[in-house]
């Protein structure tokens, strides 16, 4: 803690999407893959739920709906043994774009010159993502990042009655945990800003001052793939910070969604999803966070210089 507030402000935090962001596919492909599922059938039956239930009065959220679906495969021993500890391991077979882990230490080196070291500035990476926070923690980008925003689910749920000093079961998913849509997502930028995950004693319905929040919006880099991250994209905008709209290189649709995203101005830049040394979008990426961390020294040097009544010449 400084004289300046609760936090020093020295963190610039790069918030990643996962499916086409980090990875080409969507992750829960090794889960298909190991049970025999047919990929394609399982997300037609999703895309079809909201209007079956619709039919019952009952609504449900398409970016989280597929949750409940997996539940229905393995309640109905289409998956058979399906717990954490598996999705975990299955999350080792998700792919990487190229590039990847490797880029999220590259850059971390952006930040090496003595300069910023001076100024203790440090570079965090966060996973935000509608996907499963299990498999996350299985993949090869896992031990690269600083916090992982997620949906997840429950083994052996809690009983009437039950000691809460006793230890939950182990066995199959059984039911949802907690769960990200593309809206509450925005929830995680805000708990990042204010702090919550590196300060048990901070909610993210806290009030707290701008100058008191643990990373300024402005020093946070949003990438991710889509429409669908609009509304995490409109909030580091609108509050100073840096976004990035990426597509996989041999799908010229997802080219074309990118720069209409960039036309319309919901994003600052749009690249390839390719993280390999001196690709454009690596440039980029490390070319923002060199701009944000010199902001960073040029404001805490004015500071300094503002509090600081020179003593008399001779």
């Amino acid at each position: 803690m400084d004289e300046r507030g609760l936090f020093q402000q020295n963190v610039i935090a790069l918030i990643w999407d996962f499916d086409r962001t980090l990875s080409p596919d969507n992750m829960q492909r090794p889960i298909f893959e190991h049970y025999g599922i047919n990929e394609d059938a399982f997300w037609a039956e999703v895309n079809a739920l909201p209007q079956y239930y619709a039919r019952a009065s009952v609504s449900v959220q398409l970016d989280t709906c597929y949750l409940t679906h997996l539940l229905s495969y393995v309640r109905a021993g289409r998956m058979p043994g399906l717990t954490n500890e598996k999705l975990c391991a299955l999350g080792a077979q998700v792919r990487l774009f190229a590039g990847l882990p490797a880029a999220f230490d590259r850059l971390r080196e952006v930040l090496a010159p003595q300069k910023y070291r001076d100024a203790d500035l440090r570079l965090e990476h966060y996973i935000v993502s509608t996907g499963l926070e299990p498999m996350i923690r299985g993949s090869a980008v896992f031990p690269k990042v600083d916090g992982v925003w997620a949906s997840g689910f429950i083994e052996e749920p809690a009983q009437p009655s039950y000691d809460p000093k006793g230890r939950p079961g182990a066995g199959e998913i059984s039911q949802v945990a907690g769960l990200l849509d593309n809206t509450t997502k925005t929830r995680a930028i805000f708990e990042i800003n204010k702090g919550v995950n590196a300060n048990a004693g901070i909610s993210v319905n806290d009030s707290i001052a701008p100058e008191d929040r643990r990373v300024p919006v402005k020093n946070m880099i949003y990438i991710a793939d889509g429409p669908s991250d609009i509304p995490s994209f409109s909030v580091v905008r609108r509050n100073g910070g840096m976004t990035l709209a990426v597509y996989a290189p041999e799908q010229p649709a997802r080219q074309e969604q990118a720069d209409l995203l960039h036309k319309t101005g919901r994003v600052d830049m749009y690249g390839a999803a390719d993280y390999r040394e001196s690709s454009h979008t690596m440039n980029w990426l490390e070319l923002q966070v060199r701009n944000i961390a010199d902001r960073i020294v040029d404001e805490r040097t004015r500071a300094t210089q503002s509090r600081v009544q020179k003593g008399p010449k001779h």
